[in-house]
């Protein structure tokens, strides 16, 4: 589709009949004072202290499916506090109790429960939230929310949303014949904030989800004009809290780890592989301390990573590398801060994946700090590691340096990036970025970027071959217009040694436009979203076309809860050199046009058993590519999930009479014997690796920081013959147990 026809649709677009809902005043209302409880209160689910009696309850109202209408089930959630705890009640009533969703006992994992959420912007900066969220079961799930959760073509939870933070707090729960019930306990200690004159302000959203009504309870009010729009802490409601005396505890948390390895290496005359076994030991441990209520200072000393989840295999039909989210919790608090994207959805100047990590293997780390929060108006985050030399690679540290400044209104600042990379053998990599983002709208925003590479092996550390810079304004909601047009420039040396980057000299003119609508009440669509891309890049060095990429697509949000998406797609690829794939599959030089259909379908979440599934079909280059994606998840019990995914890839070459066939499969099940303990087993085949993977992990958690760990893991080999010599049938297999207690002084 050219521009123009991008062009005529977007205004054609505008002129259609749209429901919308008025949009949350600029001017936020006076702060709701929180009150004081006047008695103790017993974490044990049962909202029934006398010290709760006397705190109001918030003025819930249906968020989804409709917008302010009538509230299927009655919501009574209370919040207070104390001298050292920032406390929830809730009285969730339930017409049907025995349709409460309680379908996990697993930490940290969502499937489909009923819940509760608690979002605090503690900063009161607008931008930054910590999400803490309980269901019927007791299971405690936190994340954080930064960029005021704007994500405009990228899902959330890639890029605004992080799952894997992790904090110090409590809940309970209790399911009754009228409902269930909970308390939450969060110690000051847990929230980041500042206090001016002995007053404490902040932001505070809070959500109840009846997950087989698909039905969402907010407070405050805030209209379903953006994509989950009652987590932007920009809609919060602002509260005070006064008189608050928090302590700066120190956290200690050490570590004892054991455990067995075999793994097979090439012998001496390299004519087979030998099983070799080893037996590890490792003691090392944590400190984190608040230096002040905003400002937190973690430390580590021979830091272990090894209970991590691990990462999930994934098909790569691309010419570019795979990126892998960060999983490690030492990475995970405010992270936010560090953020300094470039291009696409994956790019950025910092990616805390190149500090202990070698091509997907673990490099040990010596130790490192860790300093992140808030002084006034200024973002501050600085981290320091030193890693051991492993794999090949020689010692090396890693510094990043990071400073935020509001300027103008809480959703706009200007800020600076500075990452180093010094190994042991003299090589060196330092980048430093600038970045501002002014917003000049209710929702229009301008962002501006730019930064240099300089590294001691680049042939020029000019600015015009190792810099980068982008310009970009948006228009961010999802009902009506919203739009993103930007322009972007990389030079040929622009090589961020700690950061993530797919290409390198190039320039790139993006637009995306879109425009969304709710459907009537009475029909059984809940949204429509229709969006159109347009994006090039072309080779910094002449100008050539390097890729085109033209979608439209169609969004369709069932009121149900089940979401559909269909898109049509151009692309232009002008290869230099050939392209390699699985198979002794060659693509050779030249350029190609090829168009392909994706159709994308989500089932509601609330459902005990569920199935999301895509297919994608078209051209693929010169030949043709079939993809089928099938996601399927069973819960059998609150103790018991089963899930899966099987994505088949078929792509064929008629002309050259080549082909290959690509099958990824993973398994997943969860066994929770209680909110403690629980057994994750992750089973993962995939014939472009040619490998078999296992991962199964037991933890008992007895509190927060306090876990006991046993992780077994075990690759092996599934085309043996494809090496000489012959490949071992087990490339490596691990046993360790891992004990972790936390001290706090």
């Amino acid at each position: 589709m050219p521009v123009w026809a991008v062009m005529i649709c977007t205004a054609l677009l505008q002129l259609m009949p749209v429901k919308t809902f008025a949009q949350s005043p600029e001017t936020d209302p006076p702060p709701l004072i929180l009150s004081r409880l006047t008695g103790p209160i017993e974490l044990d689910g049962f909202v029934n202290e006398p010290a709760w009696a006397k705190i109001d309850s918030l003025a819930v109202v249906m968020y989804s499916p409709i917008f302010m209408g009538q509230m299927t089930e009655r919501t009574d959630i209370r919040v207070a506090y104390d001298d050292q705890y920032l406390y929830l009640g809730g009285r969730l009533y339930d017409s049907d109790p025995d349709g409460i969703r309680a379908n996990s006992m697993y930490r940290d994992r969502y499937s489909g429960d009923d819940a509760v959420a608690l979002i605090l912007d503690t900063f009161n900066d607008r931008q930054n939230g910590l999400w803490f969220s309980t269901t019927p079961n007791g299971v405690r799930i936190d994340m954080s929310v930064s960029n005021d959760l704007d994500a405009l073509g990228r899902n959330p939870f890639d890029t605004v949303i992080n799952m894997s933070w992790n904090t110090f707090w409590d809940a309970a729960t209790q399911i009754t014949d009228s409902g269930w019930s909970l308390e939450i306990r969060i110690p000051f200690t847990s929230l980041g904030f500042q206090t001016t004159d002995g007053m404490v302000e902040m932001g505070l959203s809070v959500t109840r989800r009846i997950s087989r009504k698909n039905e969402i309870h907010e407070f405050p009010a805030t209209p379903p004009n953006w994509d989950l729009s009652y987590a932007k802490p920009s809609k919060f409601r602002r509260i005070q809290l006064r008189d608050i005396n928090v302590g700066r505890p120190v956290y200690i948390t050490p570590y004892v780890a054991s455990g067995a390895e075999q793994y097979s290496s090439l012998s001496d005359d390299e004519t087979q592989y030998d099983l070799q076994s080893d037996w590890t030991g490792d003691v090392g441990g944590d400190v984190k301390y608040n230096v002040t209520n905003n400002l937190t200072l973690d430390l580590t000393v021979n830091t272990d990573f090894a209970q991590v989840e691990v990462d999930d295999q994934q098909v790569n039909l691309t010419r570019f590398s795979l990126f892998f989210p960060e999983k490690r919790r030492f990475f995970q608090e405010r992270s936010g801060i560090f953020e300094f994207r470039t291009v696409g959805r994956f790019d950025r100047l910092f990616n805390t994946r190149e500090i202990g990590l070698y091509e997907g293997n673990s490099v040990p780390i010596y130790g490192g700090a860790r300093l992140v929060g808030r002084i006034g108006g200024w973002d501050i985050g600085a981290i320091n590691m030193q890693t051991a030399a492993a794999h090949g690679n020689p010692s090396e540290n890693f510094g990043v340096y990071r400073i935020r400044k509001q300027i103008f209104n809480p959703s706009s600042y200007v800020g600076t990036l500075i990452t180093t990379r010094l190994s042991s053998k003299g090589n060196w990599n330092a980048v430093y970025g600038l970045d501002s983002r002014v917003k000049i709208g209710s929702s229009e925003y301008i962002d501006l970027k730019w930064a240099q590479a300089f590294d001691e092996t680049a042939d020029s550390n000019a600015p015009g071959a190792n810099g980068f810079v982008r310009g970009q304004i948006e228009r961010l909601t999802q009902i009506g217009l919203s739009y993103r047009l930007s322009a972007a420039w990389g030079g040929t040396e622009f090589e961020p040694g700690i950061g993530f980057v797919s290409r390198t000299g190039f320039v790139q003119p993006f637009v995306l436009a879109g425009y969304g609508w709710f459907a009537s009440d009475r029909s059984k669509i809940l949204s429509v979203r229709p969006e159109v891309l347009f994006t090039q890049f072309l080779r910094s060095s002449d100008g050539s076309l390097e890729t085109q990429i033209m979608w439209h697509s169609w969004s369709l949000e069932m009121k149900s809860g089940d979401s559909h998406t269909f898109q049509l797609e151009a692309r232009k690829d002008d290869l230099t050199e050939p392209a390699e794939f699985p198979e002794d599959t060659e693509i050779p030089a030249g350029r190609y046009t090829f168009y392909n259909f994706n159709w994308d379908y989500m089932m509601r979440f609330g459902r005990l058993w569920r199935i999301n599934a895509s297919t994608e079909f078209g051209q693929f280059y010169d030949g043709s590519n079939i993809q089928i994606e099938v996601e399927p998840t069973w819960n059998l019990s609150r103790y018991l999930e089963f899930g899966g995914t099987y994505q088949f890839n078929r792509v064929r070459f008629p002309d050259r009479d080549q082909g290959f066939f690509v099958h990824l499969a993973r398994v997943q099940s969860q066994i929770s014997f209680s909110t403690a303990a629980s057994v994750s087993a992750f089973l993962q085949y995939s014939t472009a690796a040619d490998v078999v993977s296992a991962n199964v992990r037991f933890r008992y958690n007895f509190r927060e920081g306090n876990d006991f760990w046993l992780v077994y893991n075990e690759g092996r080999n599934t085309d043996r013959l494809q090496g000489d010599p012959i490949l071992p049938s087990i490339d490596s297999r691990t046993l360790f147990l891992k004990y972790t207690y936390t001290f706090i002084r």
